[in-house]
């Protein structure tokens, strides 16, 4: 189920994009802005339950003083996602009143708990029809990566067969731009909290890396200890 609510305020944050390189080659970094497009969607997951954190959704961790859901949306627009859905899954209605989503599609999930495959396949399916070419997908527990990163990695779009990822020192992590061409394929495979981890695997030929690691730091939240890294 998704639902569309009105426009939301404008992001913070500076966007410094890679000219693309081919498939299996790394992309080097240039100050070309590419503007916004309706081609490349964002999408956040969103969905997860904080087991590790005593059971509060990461969703609604605050950072800079809002829930942290917020800044991962804030990143995706200023990154030039004029569309962005976010799957919900623990405690989503709290999400909804507390969050500021205005603007994005919001895609319950109600097989959360399944892990982020079943969030995966959620976001991709809501795409579906929309007229996006491809997604770009970021993680909501990954606050040390801003939109200079995601704007590098969503400048590898090409057309529907894209398929590119930030590398970290040439190690392939998030944000991940998936072409539409590719989205039967990621859904059929993502299960438990593999993602599409096993679909990029076979096809990682075909990735663009993207280098991001002089504007990025990719961290997770996933413990009490890594809390300390929010602001």
């Amino acid at each position: 189920m998704t639902r569309t609510d009105d426009e939301v305020s404008g992001p913070d944050g500076d966007i410094g994009p890679d000219v693309a390189a081919g498939p299996g080659e790394v992309a080097g970094p240039t100050d070309e802005v590419a503007g916004p497009t309706d081609e490349v969607a964002g999408l956040v997951l969103a969905a997860g339950g904080g087991r590790r954190l005593g059971g509060r959704p990461k969703a609604l961790l605050t950072h800079r003083g809002r829930p942290l859901v917020e800044h991962a949306v804030a990143v995706l627009r200023a990154a030039g996602c004029t569309r962005v859905h976010v799957v919900l899954g623990a405690r989503s209605g709290d999400v909804r009143e507390r969050a500021r989503l205005a603007g994005c599609v919001l895609v319950d999930n109600p097989g959360w708990e399944e892990g982020m495959g079943s969030s995966l396949r959620a976001g991709l399916d809501s795409l579906a029809g929309s007229g996006a070419r491809a997604a770009l997908v970021c993680l909501v527990d990954q606050p040390g990566i801003g939109a200079r990163a995601a704007g590098r990695v969503r400048a590898a779009f090409r057309d529907d067969t894209s398929l590119a990822a930030a590398a970290y020192d040439g190690v392939r992590g998030h944000p991940v731009l998936f072409g539409a061409a590719h989205w039967a394929g990621i859904a059929a495979s993502a299960t438990g909290d593999r993602g599409a981890r096993a679909y990029l695997k076979e096809h990682a030929a075909e990735i663009t890396l993207v280098e991001c690691g002089d504007v990025a730091q990719p961290y997770d939240i996933d413990t009490e200890a890594d809390l300390t890294r929010l602001e």
